[in-house]
């Protein structure tokens, strides 16, 4: 019996390095997203207030709808890991070649989209300052949609075959190109002219398509996917295999849009409540989002390992692979609640010298600390579920969690009872703590219930 015990120990903490190893690369391309997004914000911020405010407007407009189509065809990595799982290579090719189908559609869908946006934000009531210049940027970065679209699909090709470099090199490269361009063509630099915000939606779609192009050209001459036939030879779209990849991504691209769409919505509730604490929950968002990048990247590993078991016909593997990601979030998460209890003034201080912002935010930041554990185990939890290929019933869970709880609760303490933006915040902890008992109790039903196959 002490033998099989350790057997079971050395095999878990294999899977931890197993997980901990693809999990490195993906954090270190989460990082480059996550500083774009700021890269944008300094360039725009140090061009003018009018140019940050309409390209955060015009971001904000831009990732909501994204989140769907980039969530859809993360169903393509689980898809792929456990075919490769189970030893159909010969069947990749072709799956991948129906997801770019589908990314093109998406990527044309989103750009569509966003060519009708900007008449719609004069009756929206956007301020007429900012008007122009947020429609200037659309009108500019919408070209690089369908670029940006296709390089998430081969991203998840790439880490559902458990090849996370790539990940990070297109994820770095990117942030090299924007901000060099972005600066130049939003201040005139260079020979550029300047363009303001429009500047900045040219130089973002010029880095998407400089991505998709070379990561293209990457797995077009790469011998690691030599053998998969990816590009060997034309296929027009298969209905039925595109049907099957919107049958599981698209309620993981509803699910990750109902938790986007909770922040913004709760964003938009304490806007109401003037501009301090709106900017002190800002500050409290950002830096639960830095944390979130961890979590987010151990359930992608994890999607990835649950989804090679899967193929392979290893029960026992899948329980291993999501307990290795359950232990490495709470360690991870449990660090981060920690940094921010004990350092949630000094992070405050670290964004505004405004007293009272940097006193409220100190307050919220400790409740972006309580909300670590269950925002990391729910996520890891879905990354698990994604791994089985169960994703209509995680949907309807994070649709009752995040708005069948969180929202009315968090909208009836901060406005109804006068708690401001702590109650909000109570309501997101809420939200997210009841995510993480039902997706963690659809986890553990699943694992016992799915059919393996070999």
């Amino acid at each position: 019996m002490l033998s099989n015990f350790s057997s079971h120990k050395q095999r878990y903490f294999q899977e931890v390095h197993i997980t901990v190893r693809l999990v490195l690369p993906l954090l270190v391309g989460h990082v480059s997203f996550g500083l774009i997004a700021l890269v944008d914000t300094i360039i725009a911020g140090h061009h003018g207030t009018v140019t940050l405010a309409a390209v955060t407007l015009g971001t904000a407009l831009m990732w909501l709808p994204m989140l769907i189509a980039i969530g859809t065809l993360i169903a393509l990595t689980a898809g792929v890991a456990k075919l490769s799982g189970a030893g159909r290579d010969d069947e990749i090719g072709a799956v991948f070649r129906q997801a770019l189908w589908l990314a093109l559609g998406l990527g044309m869908m989103m750009f569509a989209f966003l060519s009708q946006v900007p008449h719609l934000l004069g009756p929206a009531g956007i301020a007429d300052d900012i008007i122009p210049h947020a429609q200037a940027f659309l009108s500019a970065v919408r070209w690089g949609i369908p670029a940006l679209v296709l390089f998430f699909c081969m991203r998840y090709l790439s880490e559902g075959l458990q090849w996370m470099r790539p990940t990070m090199v297109f994820g770095f490269g990117g942030l090299c190109v924007l901000a060099p361009l972005g600066y130049g063509l939003t201040h005139g630099r260079w020979g550029f002219p300047e363009l303001g915000a429009q500047g900045l939606g040219i130089a973002s779609a010029t880095m998407m398509w400089l991505q998709a192009v070379l990561f293209m050209a990457y797995l077009w001459w790469t011998p690691r996917f030599a053998h998969l036939g990816l590009f060997q030879c034309f296929e027009w779209p298969d209905f039925r295999q595109i049907r099957g990849l919107l049958k599981v991504g698209l309620p993981i691209g509803i699910a990750i849009l109902m938790q986007g769409g909770m922040f913004i919505a709760t964003s938009l509730l304490i806007g109401q409540l003037g501009a301090i604490p709106l900017a002190a929950h800002q500050i409290a968002v950002n830096v639960a989002q830095v944390c979130f990048m961890v979590p987010v990247a151990v359930a992608e590993a994890t999607t990835v390992r649950v989804g090679h078991a899967l193929g392979r016909g290893d029960p026992a593997g899948v329980r291993r692979a999501s307990w290795a990601g359950y232990g490495i979030v709470c360690m991870t998460q449990l660090l981060s609640a920690c940094v921010l209890w004990s350092g949630h003034g000094w992070i405050a201080g670290l964004y505004t010298r405004d007293i009272a912002v940097m006193t409220l935010a100190s307050t919220l930041i400790l409740y972006a600390a309580a909300l670590q554990l269950p925002d990391g185990l729910q996520m890891l939890s879905s990354g698990a579920l994604r791994g089985l290929q169960d994703t209509r019933v995680p949907m309807m869970l994070a649709i009752f969690s995040y708005w069948g709880v969180g929202m009315p609760l968090g909208g009836w303490l901060g406005l109804g009872l006068g708690w401001g933006p702590q109650g909000m915040w109570v309501g997101l902890i809420c939200a997210l703590g009841i995510a993480t008992m039902l997706m963690g109790w659809r986890f553990f039903y699943s694992s016992h219930t799915v059919r393996f196959t070999h």
